[in-house]
């Protein structure tokens, strides 16, 4: 059933590109992770709370551009409200650096849609570093904020 899920993972992964900012020499971990990163893109953006279940730690220690400070339950809810309508979320960079069985990733997402009823859009910087337990990569901690547009 995980080998399933992963496998579903990545197809889901590999149909949202990246704008990847690492060299050709990329390691395997770094373009898993990246695709790790499109998953959860799309997962948010389709509201697959499945997935993004799978893709983050139980530990996640989450803290939005706005400086909401969330743990995993309660990103999961405020992804799954019907209140939250994200239209598109897409990344302009994302660059991998990798320490062993722990990654950092560093980059710029643009996200549009709505919540409670109003327009929104913006671009923000984020950090999430992702952790490796027996083979499975999960995001442990993700901070955005908010760029320049």
């Amino acid at each position: 059933m995980k080998a399933l899920l992963c496998a579903s993972l990545v197809l889901l992964a590999a149909s949202v590109p990246v704008a990847r900012q690492f060299s050709s020499g990329a390691s395997a971990d770094e373009s898993r992770i990246l695709a790790l990163e499109n998953a959860w893109g799309s997962a948010e953006q389709q509201k697959d709370i499945k997935v993004l279940d799978e893709l983050l730690s139980n530990s996640l220690s989450y803290t939005d551009s706005d400086g909401t400070f969330m743990n995993k339950s309660e990103l999961l809810k405020s992804i799954a409200s019907p209140d939250y309508h994200p239209q598109l979320i897409t990344y302009e960079s994302a660059i991998v650096h990798t320490y062993g069985s722990s990654a950092i990733v560093i980059g710029i997402y643009r996200e549009k849609g709505s919540q409670n009823g109003k327009a929104y859009s913006r671009r923000c910087r984020f950090t999430d570093t992702w952790v490796s337990e027996g083979g499975v990569w999960r995001c442990v901690a993700s901070q955005s904020t908010l760029a320049h547009q």
